[in-house]
Formats: C-alpha cells, structure tokens, sequence
C-alpha cells in the first residue's frame, strides 16, 4: 500500500483525497496538513478517514510516506516542492509549479540532485476526450499538423479576491490550454500574440485582469494554433478542441448530462455542457494520480513533468508580454 500525504486542503487537495479513496487501489492518504482548517474541512477529513495535520513539515519527515501532492496556494509550490525533493519524497505539484520563472528553474536544479518523481498536475491530459485526440495526432490520422483550436470558457467568473492573486487569465486559466496545444501536438511553441478585453465584468479589468482573450501561436512543428478563453459562458462549462492536419481531422465537443437530443415543432434542444471542471474533469483528477502512482511503482518517467510546467509557464509569460506590447514574442525572448 502506498501512502500519500496531502498538503493543502482546499478544494483541489479534497478532489484529489477523494480520488485516492474512492478510485485508486493500492494507496491511501496517510495525512492532510493545512494551516488553516475550517470546521467543514476537518468535518469533511473526519468522513474520509484521513488524519489533519497543522504542520506539513510532519508529513516530510514521516518515513512511511512515499509520496506528497502539493495543493496548496501557487506561491508555495516552489519552496514546497523543493523541500520534499530534498526530504526524498516523489511529488505531484498542482499547476503552476511557480509564477516566478527562476523558482522553477530552482525546481528543476532540485531534481537534478535527487531520484525522485515529480509531476505537474495538468489534469486535461488525462481527459478521455482529448486523450482520443491526442491518440488520433499521434497515430497519423490527421497526418502533418496545420491548425489547431482549442476552446476554454468558464460558466462564471472567480471571486475578484481571487482574480488579484490568481496570477492573471493567462497564467490562472490559458495556462491549461497552451499545455493541451503542446500536449496534443507534441511540438513546443515558438511565438505568440494576444488580443484580449474586458468585455465580462469591469471589476476584474480594475483588478488588472482580462476576461476575454484571444491566442494565436507558432509552433515548432510549422503548425498554426488558436485559444479563445472567457471568464462566462452563460451555458456552462465550454471545453473543445480541434486539430486540422493534411489528410484529415480530429475534434472533440462537449461533455453532456446526457447526449439525448428532443425535437418538437417548437424547435430542436439539447441538454447543456457539465456545469463546471469538478462534474467536466473528476475522472481525470483521478486518473492523473494514478499515473503518478504508477510512475512511482515501475520506475518509468512520468507523463507530465517539470519541463512541462516550464514551458506552460514560459508561454503564459510571452502571453502576458504580447498583450503588454501588443506585438507578437518569441519565447525566445523570455531569459531566466
């Protein structure tokens, strides 16, 4: 039985210690620590049988701990992560591993003294959908790669209290899309150019924040791609994608409550997309824990690692650099 420590218990830290009990055989939760339980945490820790700690320090030092999930907020992934590498635990480090470029870089020079695991967690990979495109790229079936597209809107905006640290749509939101472009065409991005806008909520353009962008990128591969993400899709949680190649093409919709399609005189109406990732992605949360775990157990490289958090990081920063200047830039450009 292998055991996980979880450090951070807000809402992504339950996801995950939820899909460890409820989905992954072989592993158990050996502790949550978080600074700052609530009542409804701790009530919630009690149901799952899970042990809470104050201090993540205790989860480190616990020799019986094979690995740790960092779920904590963004601006302790770095020191956090770099203390349990030098502890000898594998980890899996919520996105983003750092805002800040030279904490990764310290990351990565971390992991090059010690022989463990760590993985980012880009949930989106381990979705069913776009794994079948990304099945359907690699085994040639769309053949050269020319164009690809990719739609991500949320069905509501966050909290302006979370928009002022959440590091800006482009590292907070775009950042799950510039990893699933890479991730569906195997091929890095070279240059990017932003067009975006408050058009969703004046609060969040006084917060120093977009809500609605537009991405165009070059690829490495000779290859075109486009994101559109919005903070509000009135319809619910609008997650697509496309790649256009030589000799064909691959696209996925959205998922629905059910694919049953009612028509009348009055018109033709469908059921809406899931309403938000926790309904859209839960089996993926569960199945990129699995792999971790399975990276663990066999030795093998896991599938998402530091590097492609790097570059993730690197793009949401040319992104940032574009809408600034208002001209394209290469990641080239971008020096750490």
């Amino acid at each position: 039985m292998m055991k996980v420590g979880i450090i951070g218990a807000g809402r992504i830290g339950k996801v995950h210690g939820e899909s460890i009990a409820n989905h992954l055989k072989g592993a158990e939760v050996a502790a949550m620590a978080d600074p700052c339980w609530t009542g409804d945490s701790r009530a919630w820790a009690k149901s799952m049988e899970i042990p809470v700690l104050d201090d993540y320090h205790e989860i480190l030092r616990d020799p019986s701990v094979d690995a740790v999930l960092i779920c904590s907020s963004t601006q302790t992934h770095a020191p956090i992560s770099i203390e349990a590498i030098r502890s000898g635990k594998h980890v899996f480090c919520e996105k983003p591993i750092s805002h800040d470029l030279s904490e990764i870089k310290a990351v990565m020079q971390e992991l090059e003294k010690h022989p463990v695991k760590y993985q980012v967690g880009f949930n989106r990979r381990f979705d069913h959908n776009f794994h079948a495109v990304r099945q359907a790229v690699a085994d040639g079936r769309v053949g050269d790669i020319h164009i690809v597209k990719i739609t991500s809107r949320d069905p509501d905006c966050p909290p302006i209290s979370y928009v002022r640290v959440s590091g800006g749509l482009f590292m907070d939101m775009m950042i799950h899309d510039f990893d699933m472009v890479r991730y569906l065409t195997a091929s890095d991005v070279k240059e990017v150019y932003v067009n975006a806008a408050v058009l969703v909520d004046p609060e969040i353009g006084r917060a120093g924040d977009v809500d609605t962008a537009i991405v165009t990128m070059r690829l490495s591969n000779g290859a075109l791609a486009v994101i559109d993400n919005s903070r509000r899709a009135v319809y619910g949680y609008d997650q697509r994608a496309e790649v256009f190649g030589s000799i064909g093409q691959v696209a996925v919709e959205n998922d629905l409550p059910s694919n049953a399609v009612v028509s009348t005189a009055n018109g033709v109406t469908a059921e809406k997309p899931l309403h938000f990732f926790l309904e859209r992605y839960m089996n993926a949360y569960a199945a990129e824990i699995g792999e971790f775990l399975n990276a663990i157990r066999d030795d093998e490289p896991v599938p998402v690692s530091a590097n492609d958090g790097l570059q993730a990081v690197l793009i949401a920063v040319a992104a940032n650099r574009s809408m600034a200047e208002h001209r394209p830039v290469k990641l080239s450009e971008i020096r750490f």
